[in-house]
């Protein structure tokens, strides 16, 4: 478990900051961007919940734990054979996503247009966590492309936003509530 004592080190002081497995690095590092992206993310989150009640809620809560734990991932570097096993997102993690996704799309009214982000407080709330989390998602993949990480990130960042987007929809009356784009109306 974490303890945390003092909240500042000063050890970033310099530019620097460490990762999970104590190596420093830039604050710009491309793993930094992407475990920090994360975070923003969910923070983006936690705004949401503030208009979710009962099992959207509960949905969100459970993706903001999640969402510390990919933090943790991303944070710690891939190693063979390491002293302490880092914990990272899980297969489970994924799935769950995709059930839930499964079990609100079914409800929903077709898209015929793309949905502006509104309809309600929480829905627009959901979209900007949806925005936030697909940058999250490109700054893995950025990652990924320059070093080895948990193929599973990959894919819960990837439907992380979906979720955020089909939960946006199921809170606006399950889609009779979005506001739809109209291509070119104010021409």
């Amino acid at each position: 478990m974490v303890r945390l004592t003092r909240i500042y080190t000063k050890g970033g002081d310099k530019g620097e900051t460490s990762l999970g497995d104590g190596a420093r690095v830039p604050k710009t590092d491309t793993r930094v961007a992407a475990f920090g992206t994360v975070d923003e993310a969910n923070a983006c989150v936690g705004l949401a919940r503030l208009h979710t009640s009962g099992e959207a809620d509960a949905m969100l809560a459970r993706i903001q734990n999640d969402l510390f734990d990919l933090g943790a991932d991303l944070c710690t570097p891939e190693t063979p054979d390491p002293k302490y096993p880092p914990l990272r997102i899980a297969e489970g993690q994924v799935e769950r996503l995709e059930r839930e996704i499964d079990a609100m799309n079914e409800k929903l009214a077709p898209l015929n247009s793309f949905v502006l982000p509104g309809g309600s407080p929480a829905a627009a709330a959901l979209h900007l966590a949806r925005t936030v989390a697909r940058r999250a998602e490109r700054e893995i993949v950025a990652l990924a492309a320059r070093e080895t990480i948990n193929p599973a990130a990959i894919r819960y960042a990837n439907r992380l936003s979906d979720h955020l987007f089909v939960l946006s929809r199921h809170l606006n009356e399950d889609g009779a509530k979005d506001v739809l784009w109209v291509p070119g109306k104010n021409r």
